[in-house]
C-alpha cells in the first residue's frame, strides 16, 4: 500500500508534465483507419509513447475489432502482429503507471485477443489491479470482475474480494449496470441473504436505468439463472424491456434470452411470438454453419411442420461443415423438436462418432439421451460410446460425474457395469447427494429391469446396491437442516426408487422444515407435493397460512403451483374459502399479464375444487384469448400441445355442467370425437372378466354396457340400467331413446348416453378405481376422479366407483365374494 501512495502522486506528475505531448500523438492515432496504420504508428513513436497512449492503441485496436462480423475477425493476426509485441512490452513497462480505468481496461482488451490467463502480461495486470482493488470505482470494478470471470475465476480469492467490496458498498451504489456486470461474476459465491440483498438493490435502482438497456436485463436474467431463483417481479420487468425491443436484438441475444428463460421456467407467450417472428425475417441472412446452427437451435422447437423440414435440409446441406459443439447442438434441437428425419439423424450421428472423444461426460450424457429418444440404433456407434463413457468412469473422482456417467451407461443396448464400475459407485457414494443416489439408483433399477428381460435373473450385487443406495439416501435426509439446500436437491428428482424408497422420509423432513417454507419457496414446495400425490395434511395448512400471511409478496404467476396440490390432491382444508378466495382475488388484477397457457391450467385446477371465478372464466372464454391459445399451441411440443386442449375441453365441460348460468358454450365435440373414438369399445382381460360377472349379476349380457360414452364425453367403465323396483333393464327393450340433452348439439355418430328413462328407473355407472385415482400414501380420491363423479350425477348417474385395494383384497379373493360385493353396491344390502 506503501508503494501505491508512493507511486500514485508520481504518476499525476507525470501527467501534468506532459499535458501538450499526448493530444498531437493521440489526435493521430484518431486518425488510424485500420489496424495497420495503429502498428505503423506504434513503430515510428514507441520510444516516447506514454501509458496513456498505449492504453488508447489498445482501445483503438479494439474498436476496429468490434466493427467486424464475428465471422471476419482477425484476432490471431492482429495477436501475431510484430508491432503488437512491441505493444505488450510497453504496456508491461508502464502499467504501473496507468490510471485505473486504463488498466482495467487494457486488461479487457488483450484477453479479448486471446492472451491466455497463464500469460505474464495479464497476471502482472491482473496483480496490480489486486493491490489497487479498493480504490476502484463501481465502473472500473465491474469491468475487472468480467475479466476475472472470462478467466473462469468464480471461486478465486479475488472474486470473493470483489463480492465483499460490494456487499459494504451496496447501500451506495447507484448505477445499475455496473452493478448487474457485478452480480453476474460474484453469484456463485455469495449467501443466499447477499443475493436477497442485490435482487432488492436490483428492483429499487431498476426505474433509473434507460429503457433501451437490453443488456443490463439480461445480465440480472442471467444473474436470476445463476442463482437458480425465479424471481416473477425482476423477470417481468425484464421482459419488458425485452419486449420493447425485440426488434433490434440480435440471434445471439434472443438465443441467449430464449435459453435463460427455459432454465427459469418462466413463461413469456408474447416474447416467444415476437422472437419467432424476429428469428424467421433472420433466415435469409444466414448461410453460414456457425450462424445457421444457432438459428436452427433457437427457432426450430417453435418452428411449423413445414419450417421444421426446410430448417433441417439446409442443415444436412451444411451438415460436413459442422463442428463437435455445433453437430451436438443440433442433435440438441432435434431432440426438442421430436425429429423424425432419419437422414439428418443419421448424419449428425456420424459427426458425433467422429469427434466423441472430443466430449465432456455431461455432453456424452446429452448425446446419449438425444439419440436413445431419437430412436437412433446403431452397435459400433453405442460400442464406442460405452467404452468412451467406462474410460472416463475410471478416472473421474467427482461424485456428479460418476453419476452422470453410469447413469449413460444405463441408456446403453448393453447397460451393465463391471466390478470396477460397481465399486467406483460404492466408493463416492457417502459425498452423493440426493439427485447422484436417484441417479445411481436408476441406473440399477435399469440393470435389473434388463436382466429379468434377457436373463431372467437379477444378481444379488444389484440388489446389495440397491439397499447402500436407501441407506445413504435416508442418512441424507436425517442430516438435512435446510429447507433450501434440501429443496435444491429435491427438486429434479423423479422415478421409481424416489417414489418407493425416499418420499416418505423426505416428506416427514419436509414437515420438521416447515416452519422455513415462506413467500419465495412456498410455490416451489406446492409444486414438489404436486408431483408426488402425496397427501400431508400439515404441510398443506403450513403453505395455506403463508399464502395468507404474505400473499402481498407472492407474485401472481407462482400461483398456479400453490393452488396445484390442494386441486390434484382434492385437500379440503380448514379456511378453504378464506384461502381460495385470496389466490383468486390475487389474480383478478393480472390476467392479461398471464400467459393463455397458464389460465387455462388455472381455470381447471379451480373448476376441480368447485371454484369458477366469473373474471377468470370470461377472459379463457373470449374469442380473443382463444385465438391467442391457437397461436401459442403451435409453439409448443405435441405432448404439452394436447395436454393443453384437453385441459381446456375438461374446463369447458365443467363449466358447462356446474356454472350453465355463465351460458358458455360447449365447443368440443369435434375435438372430442377426434380423441376418444378410437378408444371407445376395446376392453383388456380383467375388464372382459368384470363384464361377465356383471353379467351374471344383472341377469344377461343385454343388461350392462362396456366402455360407454356419456354426454361431454366422459367414459365409464361399465354402465346399467335400474327400474323403479330395483330390476335390470336389458338395453333395447325399454323405450330408451338416445336423444340430445337439452341445450346441446352433437354432431357425432358415436353413441351417447344421455337419455330419457321409464319413470323410477336409473341410470348406474360403475368405475373400476387403479392407483392413479387415489393419493400415493392413503386412499383418498384424487381431484380429478371426485370431480368425475361429481359430473356423472349432474348428467344422472348414480355413481359407484370400486377401489382397487378393495377389489383386490383377501375379503374379495374369491368369485362368490366379488359376485356378492358387486350385488350390494348395485342392489344394495339384502339385494339378489
Amino acid at each position: 500500500m506503501l508503494r501505491l501512495r508512493a507511486i500514485c502522486p508520481f504518476s499525476l506528475r507525470l501527467f501534468h508534465f506532459r499535458p501538450f505531448s499526448c493530444e498531437p500523438l493521440i489526435s493521430q492515432l484518431d486518425k488510424c483507419t485500420d489496424e495497420e496504420q495503429v502498428f505503423d504508428f506504434i513503430e515510428k513513436n514507441k520510444a516516447m509513447l506514454s501509458e496513456k497512449q498505449v492504453g488508447y492503441a489498445f482501445n483503438i485496436l479494439w474498436q476496429f475489432q468490434k466493427q467486424k462480423t464475428s465471422l471476419l475477425k482477425s484476432v490471431e493476426c492482429i495477436r501475431d502482429h510484430p508491432q503488437f509485441l512491441t505493444l505488450y512490452n510497453l504496456t508491461t513497462s508502464k502499467m504501473e503507471f496507468m490510471n485505473d480505468d486504463t488498466l482495467v481496461n487494457v486488461l479487457y482488451i488483450t484477453q479479448q485477443f486471446s492472451i491466455e490467463a497463464h500469460d505474464p502480461l495479464v497476471e502482472a495486470l491482473v496483480s496490480e489491479a489486486w493491490r489497487r482493488l479498493e480504490r476502484f470505482d463501481i465502473n472500473v470494478l465491474s469491468k475487472f470482475s468480467t475479466c476475472l470471470a472470462d478467466q473462469h475465476l468464480y471461486f478465486s480469492p479475488l472474486m470473493g474480494k470483489i463480492a465483499d467490496i460490494v456487499n459494504r458498498n451496496l447501500e451506495n451504489i447507484q448505477d445499475l449496470r455496473s452493478l448487474s456486470v457485478l452480480m453476474v461474476s460474484i453469484s456463485s459465491l455469495i449467501s443466499q441473504r447477499f443475493q436477497e440483498q442485490l435482487v432488492n438493490k436490483t428492483e429499487l435502482l431498476f426505474d433509473t436505468i434507460d429503457s433501451s438497456q437490453v443488456n443490463t436485463a439480461r445480465r440480472i436474467v442471467q444473474f436470476l439463472r445463476n442463482i437458480k431463483y425465479c424471481y416473477y417481479p425482476l423477470l417481468e420487468r425484464c421482459n419488458k424491456v425485452f419486449l420493447s425491443h425485440v426488434n433490434h436484438l440480435d440471434l445471439e441475444s434472443i438465443s441467449k434470452i430464449l435459453s435463460l428463460y427455459h432454465f427459469l421456467q418462466f413463461h413469456s407467450f408474447e416474447f416467444i411470438l415476437m422472437a419467432k417472428k424476429r428469428l424467421t425475417e433472420m433466415i435469409p441472412l444466414f448461410d453460414h454453419p456457425a450462424s445457421f446452427v444457432k438459428l436452427f437451435v433457437a427457432l426450430g422447437p417453435m418452428a411449423g411442420p413445414e419450417e421444421k423440414k426446410q430448417f433441417e435440409s439446409t442443415i444436412l446441406l451444411m451438415s460436413e461443415e459442422l463442428t463437435s459443439q455445433q453437430a451436438l447442438a443440433v442433435m440438441g434441437a432435434m431432440e426438442e423438436m421430436e425429429s423424425r428425419n432419419s437422414r439428418l439423424i443419421k448424419k449428425i450421428a456420424s459427426i458425433l462418432h467422429k469427434h466423441l472423444d472430443d466430449y465432456k461426460p455431461i455432453e456424452l450424457l446429452k448425446i446419449t439421451q438425444a439419440l436413445i429418444f431419437l430412436h437412433f440404433q446403431s452397435k459400433e456407434f453405442f460400442v464406442k460410446l460405452r467404452e468412451l463413457l467406462l474410460s472416463y468412469l475410471k478416472i473421474s473422482i467427482k461424485p456428479s460425474e460418476i453419476s452422470i456417467l453410469v447413469y449413460a451407461i444405463s441408456m446403453l443396448p448393453s447397460p451393465h457395469l463391471d466390478e470396477v464400475g460397481i465399486s467406483r459407485i460404492e466408493t463416492v457414494l457417502p459425498q452423493c447427494d440426493l439427485s447422484d443416489l436417484n441417479r445411481f439408483a436408476t441406473s440399477v433399477l435399469r440393470w435389473i429391469q434388463y436382466d429379468h428381460m434377457y436373463l431372467d435373473s437379477t444378481t444379488g450385487k444389484q440388489l446389495k446396491l440397491l439397499q447402500k443406495l436407501d441407506h445413504y439416501g435416508h442418512q441424507r435426509l436425517q442430516k438435512c437442516n435446510n429447507l433450501n439446500v434440501l429443496w435444491e436437491e429435491l427438486k429434479s428428482l423423479k422415478g421409481d426408487w424416489f417414489a418407493e424408497s425416499l418420499l416418505e422420509e423426505t416428506v416427514a423432513t419436509l414437515q420438521c422444515l416447515m416452519n422455513e417454507i415462506n413467500y419465495m419457496n412456498v410455490a416451489g414446495i406446492a409444486s414438489f407435493i404436486s408431483r408426488t400425490n402425496y397427501l400431508n395434511t400439515l404441510l398443506l395448512d403450513r403453505i395455506a397460512s403463508v399464502v395468507l400471511q404474505q400473499i402481498e409478496k407472492i407474485h401472481p404467476f407462482a400461483i398456479l403451483a400453490i393452488i396445484l396440490p390442494f386441486s390434484s390432491l382434492n385437500y379440503d382444508l380448514p379456511q378453504r374459502d378464506e384461502f381460495f378466495g385470496t389466490c383468486i382475488q390475487h389474480l383478478n388484477s393480472s390476467l392479461t399479464l398471464l400467459d393463455p397457457l397458464m389460465l387455462v391450467f388455472l381455470g381447471f385446477s379451480l373448476a376441480t375444487l368447485e371454484y369458477f371465478p366469473e373474471d377468470l372464466l370470461k377472459t379463457i372464454f373470449n374469442i380473443k384469448f382463444l385465438d391467442r391459445l391457437d397461436s401459442q399451441l403451435e409453439l409448443l411440443c405435441s405432448s404439452l400441445n394436447m395436454r393443453v386442449q384437453l385441459r381446456l375441453m375438461e374446463l369447458n365441460r365443467a363449466v358447462c355442467l356446474e356454472c350453465p348460468e355463465y351460458q358458455i358454450p360447449w365447443f368440443h365435440d369435434r375435438f372430442c370425437q377426434q380423441h376418444y373414438n378410437k378408444d371407445i369399445g376395446s376392453m383388456n382381460g380383467v375388464q372382459q372378466h368384470i363384464y361377465k360377472m356383471l353379467a351374471e349379476v344383472l341377469g344377461g349380457i343385454s343388461c350392462v354396457k362396456a366402455s360407454v360414452l356419456t354426454p361431454y364425453y366422459y367414459t365409464i367403465d361399465f354402465e346399467c340400467i335400474l327400474d323403479k323396483r330395483k330390476k335390470p333393464l336389458p338395453y333395447g327393450s325399454h323405450n330408451i331413446t338416445l336423444g340430445k340433452l337439452p341445450v346441446m348439439h352433437w354432431e357425432s355418430n358415436t353413441q351417447i348416453v344421455g337419455s330419457r328413462l321409464p319413470p323410477g328407473a336409473e341410470r348406474i355407472a360403475l368405475e373400476f378405481l387403479d392407483l392413479r385415482a387415489f393419493c400415493r400414501n392413503i386412499p383418498h380420491l384424487k381431484g380429478k376422479s371426485a370431480m368425475k363423479k361429481r359430473h356423472l350425477e349432474i348428467l344422472g348417474y348414480r355413481v359407484i366407483q370400486i377401489p382397487h385395494f378393495e377389489w383386490n383384497s383377501m375379503a374379495l379373493s374369491t368369485m362368490d365374494a366379488r359376485m356378492d360385493y358387486l350385488r350390494e353396491r348395485i342392489f344394495g344390502e339384502g339385494k339378489l
